[in-house]
């Protein structure tokens, strides 16, 4: 074998080994930095009164008994807002709008509002989410009444989230539902709608608030006693899971939407994005986890969600 052979072969030799050894560091890289999750947590103010602002150092957070190292912790600042309205509502629920739209204009500049109207179990696109609250505003209509009747606004809700135009972590993301919680897509004979529970597990995957306000709808079917008391406990449940509120007065319209939407603002101002390393346990799956946040400043209570995904373990 001549020396300019045993040079080509100990040059292809010496590659392959370089090679080897970047791919065996990066997966030692990846195995040693698991990902890190984000959930969005409210600071609330106790007695009305507006919360303090927090640092990383003020706040706790748990899994079980354990305590967790919050690797950060932040106030959001980007916001995509979905308003979602049940198409099956009756229409003089429109004359709510004017409060609606002052909500929708108040927002800051760094929200972006989306417009959508849910009906047979997806929503429609009034107007897709825009820094330019004006144009978001503008897109309210007066809803179908029985003409939408045959909705859920659980398998709507997520439609909704299906249709998230950004996947960045650093990036709130709420839904603000105007329903009657009625599921005429499934027919709500049970306590809950069968499409509850998987979509409070979608929201969580993809860390939705879902806020949402109580109002019958069109039809008279939805308006019996314990059909809406259900409805309305099922909205509550789909709200606190998620990290949010929700808000009903009785099983009648409202008087006013406004200090709701008050409300609803004053929350979304005050709102962090916490991150933690989920330590790949997520198995081949994922899997979801209990984990509470918590401060030992006396004014300062929180919303979180009830779960958070912690995503599969990279192979």
């Amino acid at each position: 074998m001549n020396r300019k052979m045993l040079i080509k072969i100990g040059l292809i030799s010496a590659a392959l080994i370089a090679a080897c050894t970047f791919e065996a560091t990066t997966q030692a890289k990846s195995a040693a930095e698991p990902a890190l999750v984000t959930m969005t947590v409210t600071a609330v103010g106790k007695k009305d009164a507006p919360p303090p602002p927090l640092a990383k150092d003020d706040v706790e957070l748990y899994q079980g008994k354990e305590r967790m190292q919050v690797a950060d912790w932040h106030k959001g600042e980007a916001l995509l807002l979905a308003i979602v309205i049940d198409d099956s509502l009756g229409s003089n629920i429109a004359s709510q709008w004017n409060d609606l739209k002052a909500f929708i204009m108040e927002q800051p500049a760094t929200t972006s509002v989306g417009v959508f109207y849910g009906r047979n179990g997806t929503v429609a696109v009034a107007q897709d989410f825009t820094a330019d609250h004006a144009l978001a505003a503008k897109a309210l209509r007066i809803p179908y009444g029985g003409a939408g009747a045959f909705s859920s606004p659980y398998l709507e809700l997520q439609d909704m989230i299906k249709r998230w135009p950004d996947n960045n972590q650093d990036v709130r993301k709420s839904i603000v539902m105007i329903s009657s919680g009625v599921d005429y897509f499934r027919g709500n004979f049970g306590p809950t709608s069968p499409d509850l529970d998987p979509t409070i597990d979608r929201a969580q995957k993809s860390n939705v608030n879902v806020w949402t306000i109580y109002a019958p709808d069109a039809g008279h079917a939805g308006r019996g006693f314990f059909r809406s008391f259900n409805a309305q406990s099922s909205l509550s449940q789909l709200s606190e899971e998620t990290g949010a509120e929700s808000y009903y007065l009785g099983f009648g319209q409202p008087v006013t939407l406004k200090p709701y939407f008050d409300e609803i603002f004053t929350h979304l101002s005050n709102q962090y994005l916490l991150s933690f390393s989920s330590g790949n346990e997520g198995g081949k799956k994922g899997r979801f986890e209990r984990v509470r946040v918590a401060t030992e400043n006396p004014s300062v209570e929180f919303l979180t969600p009830s779960e958070v995904f912690i995503p599969r373990a990279e192979q």
